[in-house]
Formats: structure tokens, sequence, C-alpha cells
């Protein structure tokens, strides 16, 4: 059992590494026999790897590192999350792919399905067949039968029978995670928040690294716990005059908070994250009465990514959330050559315009060449606000 009194900065450090300690514990669960699932994408049911008793580990690499040696086989131009993605891959140095006895990809965009074709030369491979829209009654039954064609798979590479009570006892462990983000995250709507908008994108992408479930959200309402005990004693870590920003747009993690530094070092505080790292996938819970497979299915498929078409989702939750946070300003964060959301970012400043709020798009990649184009473009951003 994690100890409740846990200091607030050990806290934030146990998030904060979790990815590279997760390396060792991922090492010690193969140790003991227990199969490993490394997914790429939000998109992926969980509750089916649970209902399993599998660990599951993201596998979406977010440094630079391996970008030179996918180069030789993806083209240089090709999205920074799928180059890093496949060079990890390629070069072992990624133990997370490393140990997973199954990958399991998505169809969310064109750069991964050609990249999964190579991927699978390497590795274990599962591709989910994901429908672009999300309210047909055609879409919404070929994604019911890509999780049964999952979970049957899942049950053949790892000779297990996945049960509807286990797939329930599944969807009430992952809706208790989700609550418990949720109810972290939404503290930031406090005035001035409780906490940086660093420090909460740390927890929010660090309790993917955490495997063991009772553990995990035994630390979580620890860190709730310990951040609300600091507020009231009077901890303000952020100016209450600081420019509240929502940032949108790409998953964010690892080399991406640059971009959230900048914003903060600009003297604004990010309250909210409405990427998929944030409220994309922990605003709703899954319905736990009736089928389990069907209700894991509509709740998953009703995500707001920019690969859906239309995607009303994204802007019903983005309108909600900067409302709720009473948010100054929106920031996309863009990474090269991702065409959905590129594209999609027109969209959004559209919608944001009709609201009064301001926006910026930052593009980046992988790199820490931008740094001070993006520095200049946030600073003079929150100076405008």
């Amino acid at each position: 059992m994690i100890q409740m009194k846990k200091e607030l900065p050990q806290v934030f450090d146990s998030f904060a590494e979790a990815r590279k300690n997760g390396f060792l514990a991922v090492k010690k669960i193969k140790d003991s026999g227990k199969g490993v699932v490394g997914q790429f994408c939000t998109y992926t049911p969980l509750e089916i790897f649970m209902a399993a008793d599998l660990v599951s580990v993201s596998l979406c690499s977010t440094s630079d590192e391996t970008i030179p040696e996918a180069e030789k086989d993806l083209p240089s131009n090709l999205c920074p999350l799928i180059k890093s993605s496949y060079g990890f891959a390629v070069t072992d140095k990624c133990p997370y792919m490393y140990f997973a006895d199954l990958v399991v990809g998505e169809t969310t965009c064109d750069g991964k399905v050609k990249m999964y074709e190579l991927l699978a030369k390497k590795k274990n491979l599962h591709i989910l067949q994901l429908p672009r829209n999300q309210f047909t009654t055609e879409a919404k039954a070929l994604w019911k039968s890509e999780l049964i064609r999952l979970k049957e798979r899942v049950e053949k590479d790892f000779g297990v029978t996945i049960t509807d009570d286990n797939l329930v006892d599944a969807i009430k462990k992952r809706n208790v995670e989700r609550r418990l983000l949720k109810e972290l995250y939404e503290l930031s709507t406090m005035c001035p928040p409780p906490i940086t908008g660093l420090r909460q994108l740390q927890i929010l992408f660090g309790s993917q690294f955490k495997f063991d479930w009772q553990e995990k959200t035994d630390e979580i309402r620890s860190a709730i716990k310990n951040i609300k005990e600091a507020y009231e004693a009077g901890e303000r870590p952020v100016s209450e005059d600081a420019p509240r920003i929502l940032i949108t747009g790409c998953p964010m993690g690892g080399v991406t908070e640059k971009v959230v530094k900048v914003i903060e070092e600009a003297g604004a505080v990010v309250v909210a994250y409405e990427n998929c790292t944030g409220a994309k996938q922990m605003d709703r819970q899954c319905r736990e009465e009736g089928d389990p497979l069907t209700n894991i299915a509509d709740h998953y498929l009703q995500i707001g990514c920019s690969i859906m078409t239309p995607n009303p989702n994204r802007f019903e939750l983005l309108g909600r959330l900067c409302e709720q946070f009473h948010v100054n300003g929106v920031v996309e964060m863009t990474l090269q050559a991702c065409h959905t959301y590129a594209v999609e970012s027109y969209t959004v400043k559209t919608f944001l315009k009709e609201k009064n709020i301001p926006y910026l798009q930052l593009e980046t990649d992988y790199s820490t060449a931008d740094i001070g184009q993006l520095s200049t473009r946030a600073g003079a951003f929150v100076e405008m606000l």
C-alpha cells in the first residue's frame, strides 16, 4: 500500500519518473511469467487486456533519439511520433516494445498503417480497423466486430478465456482510474490552480506507466489528497494573475513538454489538456450495465479524435473545458506532418473565434531546435492575453 502522507514533490517525482522506472517494472513482470501487450493509441480498449490479466503499456515514443535509424526505412517528412515509435522498435531501445508479447495498432492515420506493415515483420502485431465515423449503424457494427476479433486474438495468443464477468470487472476498474485522473486534473479549475500545467501533465502521462492497478489508484488518491492539503495550507505555486491556457491537438508527453514549458515560462499556466493524454480519454465513464463488449465498443468509438469525420465530440469537449476551466486562451500543439490535426486546426480556430477565445497554433517535432521560436510565439501570445 502506498503511504498516503507522501510529500508533494515525491508524489510528482513518482509520476514524472514512472516511464523510466517502468522499464525495470515491465522486466519483472515478464520474469514473473505475466503477458505484456503494447498499444499505440487511446482507441485501443485496455479493458480487454485487463480482463485477460495482462499488463498493457503505451508504446508511442516521444523522443527523437531513434528517428535517424527509423529514417533508413521511413521518409524523413513523416510524423515524428510514427518515426520515433518505429525507431525504438527496430533498435530494441524501448524495453516496452522489446518485452511486448503482442503489439496492437490501429488505423488512425495512413502513416501509421504503412509503418505497421514494416513493424509486422519484427513484432507479433494485431491491427484494429477503426471506422472514420462514430454514428452510423455500420460503423458501430464494424468497431464491435473488431473488438471481438481482438478478444479472440488475445485468448488465442495467451491461452486464456475472457468472460463477460472479467470484462465487467475491468470496466469498473478502468472507470475508477478515469474518475480519479479526472478528479485530479479538475483541481486546476481553482483560481489560482494548485499545480502547474507541467506537473499535471507529468502525472497524467506518467500514470500510463504504472502497472499495478491498486498501487496506481492509491497513488493518484494520495496525489489528490496532498495537493488539496497543500493548497488549503496556503501553498500557491501559480500566480493568481497568470493567464489560464488550455492545450489541444496531438498527443502530449516526453519531449513535447517543451510546449508547456515555454507557455509557463512566459507567465501563463496550463490548466487543462484536451489531448489524448488528458481529458479526451478521462472525461467519460464506460457503461457498466448490459453487454460489456458492446459498452466498451461504444465508449471508445466516441473519442473525439481528428481522424473522425465529422468530429463533433471533440468540439463539445473543447467548448465545455474552456468554460469549466475559465480559460483565457487555447494553444493547439500540432506535430509536423500530422495531417488530420493540421487540417482540423482551421475548424478549431473558427470554433474558438465564435466564443471570443484567443487561439494559437504551434507546429513542432521531437527536436529541441525550435525552442527559441516556440518561446517567441508563446511569449507574444501570453503578453497579448
